[in-house]
């Protein structure tokens, strides 16, 4: 086993947020910075790393571990009250956009699925929109509590959609949703397990005297939870990232309070995520990037415009449905931040090539667009939010760097 382009891909990992941190003032989110390194050390320019077994591997983990803290972001109360219907209503817009955007696109020879590039639009960047949010001093508000909701909506959807119709092992659809109340009847078995040690007075004690020794007992065992769902995820023929994003999920809704009660948790699993994994997926997402269907024809860099106009469309357009409660300025800044979309849509078209749902052209368009969306769309937003006089100045530049 060779640890050569491993080292490099580390290397990449580490150099990007040490130069972004001499420029704070240049708002580009870091794991763009590690796509296009890719890209240029990748076989579409340099050529001086390749995607080995090692490599692979890592990647493979590093996507598991996006979506496991995605799933973390998840919040239950988000789901709850006026703000739950509003950002419920918007998804359903987004579905019914997505799939007739899927098919318009299918129907003039753009695409070669329609549902794959449909529920790829679907999805929004939740690890990016809340920080952004926080950082503005808006999360607590309604336009905060809002945007939130509705990218937590889309990204719990887009990723149970692609995993229900789109896997390398296929199948029946009704046989693959009985799979899937098979999936989510184990994790509520997770749930009512955990909630049964946490009245052991003993259990609790161990792992509150283990947290922070050399036994990271809590992290062990986030760890074991992503692991052992992804891989019972993938054993009924979905996905492996479906069940590490339920992880992160259940490891929320059980333990709601650890910020409060265990602030160390959080950012002990950020740091073995957004420390190594994470970044080594993105590095390899820029390498096996297909930056030649994009130079070498420019019918297929056309639709990079045309897949971020419908970014815009897909989940920019209902946030419309809050204009009851929110101004004009926050409608439009949150129908921006939740059409900002670039970590599912890289996972989302990794899988499509893998099936034969999408074609290279389609991908290497989608990603890049993605890449313009976080780019650009946050950037706007935050210059139209109206501004929290008690909240410290947001950097933008700060806002994206380890969020995604």
């Amino acid at each position: 086993m060779s640890f050569d382009n491993l080292l490099i891909v580390a290397a990449v990992a580490a150099a990007v947020p040490l130069l972004l941190g001499f420029v704070p003032w240049l708002p580009v989110p870091g794991p763009v910075v590690e796509i296009i390194a890719g890209i240029v050390l990748g076989p579409a320019v340099l050529d001086v790393v390749q995607v080995d077994e090692t490599v692979q591997t890592a990647s493979l983990l590093g996507l598991g571990f996006l979506l496991f803290l995605a799933g973390l972001e998840i919040d239950i109360h988000q789901f709850r009250g006026p703000q739950a219907r509003s950002a419920l209503d918007g998804l359903v817009v987004t579905v019914a956009l997505g799939i007739a955007v899927g098919y318009g696109l299918q129907a003039v020879g753009l695409a070669k699925n329609p549902l794959l590039v449909g529920i790829a639009l679907m999805a929004t960047s939740l690890g990016l929109v809340v920080p952004i949010l926080k950082d503005a001093g808006v999360a607590g508000r309604r336009v905060g509590q809002l945007t939130i909701a509705g990218a937590s909506a889309g990204e719990v959807t887009s990723v149970v959609l692609l995993s229900i119709f789109f896997s390398e092992r296929g199948g029946a659809l009704g046989g693959r949703l009985l799979l899937l109340g098979l999936l989510v009847l184990f994790a509520l078995a997770v749930v009512i397990a955990v909630h049964g040690a946490e009245h052991s007075m003993r259990i609790t004690d161990v792992i509150n005297r283990l947290a922070d020794t050399t036994a990271q007992i809590r992290v062990r065992l986030a760890v074991l939870l992503l692991v052992g769902l992804a891989a019972i995820a993938a054993k009924l023929g979905f996905e492996a990232i479906l069940g590490a994003f339920i992880a992160g999920a259940l490891l929320r809704l059980v333990d709601p309070d650890a910020e409060r009660t265990h602030p160390q948790f959080h950012v002990k699993l950020e740091g073995l995520g957004f420390g190594f994994l994470i970044p080594v997926f993105f590095v390899t997402s820029g390498l096996t990037f297909d930056l030649n269907q994009l130079t070498d024809h420019p019918a297929t860099l056309l639709r990079v415009p045309l897949f971020l106009a419908l970014l815009l469309l897909v989940r920019g357009v209902p946030a419309l449905l809050y204009r009851s409660t929110l101004t004009g300025r926050e409608t439009i800044a949150a129908g921006l931040l939740q059409a900002s979309s670039l970590p599912f849509i890289v996972a989302a078209t990794q899988i499509g090539l893998a099936v034969g749902a999408v074609t290279a052209a389609n991908a290497a368009a989608l990603v890049a667009a993605g890449l313009v969306s976080v780019l650009v769309y946050p950037v706007i937003a935050l210059q139209i939010l109206p501004k929290d006089p008690d909240a410290a100045a947001p950097v933008p530049a700060a806002l994206v760097r380890e969020a995604m």
